[in-house]
């Protein structure tokens, strides 16, 4: 989208392009000083987009920004204003089409979301429009990180999606290492540090590809580096995942931080790992208290049981658990130690080494229940990927 930038402000114009260029499709900006500047030099080609800072309007401005307007008549118009605004210049912005107003300092997501809004009106559509899913753990040493990446690579292999995994672990986050033997290219924080270029290609060849629909995109390789990490930076990433992928994955890890917590404030469902311990329990109720603390919806958090035996040593039920935490439990991962086991010591995803386990039926099945694809006329995905029989039901 051709976008026209009028501001003296260089700093803004700098800011307004490196958000322009991660979206999909990018903004191509061209800049003026002022609105008699704009009027003076008209562009090659008229922008769909015209974005005017008003911090710095004269009293004159009124009306060029009237006959901008008539000039542009087919162009959408963002308005920004500083901490005083002048009433006379924003009524005579209406009048001239302008239907959005934005504060400055300019708020990112504020902006993205006037874009997208106007991106809407006129038609452009995303390439995607992904979800991103949170999987979080309670204690450490609760499966988490199996359960994302071999949950990711199901996804893309079974329900034929593209997947992208986001390793968020700020100290030794080790998940590429579940699923593959490759050495990453590039880690979440090399990719921050040039948020700028963030797109989809760039995006792609930063990932450990494990399978043609599923990448890792490492952890911070130094721990260092992760405190450079700017939440600001996970919006603009995320935003730009959405756009190119069906889904992704985040492995959150235990630790809360700014980015994880800009991660879950993205999350359209957040996924709670724990096991029937009590120690799990109570960590459990804490990271809940946190997230309605938070104000995350209820609906959007549910737990999923790990290492699941019905009727083990603690005899305690799953509608025991709902109730204690007051959470809905998704679903349950059996206790499959051999496959498990087999799987991280080889970095191999457990779907592709031991198919027919308990834990890989497991997973399936969770594909099934998140992505809805199951016709209750027909044979559902897990029957469809092991054969089970209708006499075996």
């Amino acid at each position: 989208m051709k976008a026209l930038l009028i501001s003296r402000d260089s700093q803004l114009h700098a800011e307004i392009a490196s958000q322009g260029a991660a979206r999909m499709p990018p903004l191509s900006i061209a800049t003026r000083a002022s609105l008699p500047d704009a009027l003076d030099r008209l562009p090659p080609e008229p922008p769909a987009l015209v974005i005017i800072d008003a911090s710095y309007s004269e009293a004159t401005d009124a009306d060029l920004l009237d006959r901008l307007g008539k000039h542009y008549a087919a162009a959408s118009f963002i308005l920004l204003t500083g901490a005083v605004q002048q009433q006379d210049l924003l009524i005579r912005a209406m009048r001239a089409g302008v239907r959005e107003v934005l504060q400055l300092p300019l708020v990112h997501l504020a902006f993205h979301e006037a874009l997208d809004r106007i991106a809407t009106s006129a038609g452009i559509v995303p390439l995607r429009d992904g979800k991103v899913l949170a999987f979080i753990a309670c204690k450490g040493g609760s499966g988490a990180t199996f359960i994302s990446t071999n949950f990711g690579y199901a996804l893309a292999t079974l329900a034929d999606k593209k997947v992208m995994l986001i390793d968020l672990h700020g100290q030794f986050g080790d998940a590429a290492l579940y699923v593959s033997d490759l050495k990453p290219a590039m880690t979440l924080s090399d990719v921050c540090s040039q948020i700028a270029r963030v797109d989809g290609p760039f995006l792609e060849s930063c990932l450990v590809h494990v399978a043609p629909g599923f990448g890792v995109l490492a952890a911070a390789d130094d721990p260092g580096n992760a405190g450079n990490l700017k939440p600001e930076q996970m919006d603009t990433l995320l935003r730009v995942a959405r756009q190119h992928y069906d889904y992704i994955v985040l492995d959150v890890g235990r630790q809360i931080d700014a980015m994880s917590l800009r991660a879950l404030d993205n999350a359209d469902a957040i996924y709670p790992i724990l096991q029937l311990a009590l120690p799990d329990i109570r960590d459990a109720r804490r990271l809940l208290d946190i997230f309605r603390s938070l104000g995350y919806p209820l609906e959007n958090t549910r737990l999923i049981v790990n290492r699941y035996e019905k009727g083990g040593k603690l005899r305690l039920r799953l509608q025991d658990l709902q109730s204690a935490l007051g959470a809905e439990v998704l679903h349950t991962i059996p206790n499959d130690y051999m496959a498990v086991t087999d799987s991280v010591n080889q970095g191999v995803p457990v779907l592709q080494l031991s198919r027919s386990s308990a834990v890989a039926r497991s997973l399936a099945e969770l594909v099934e229940l998140l992505t809805a694809r199951r016709v209750p006329e027909s044979k559902g995905l897990f029957d469809r990927i092991f054969g089970r029989g209708d006499s075996d039901v």
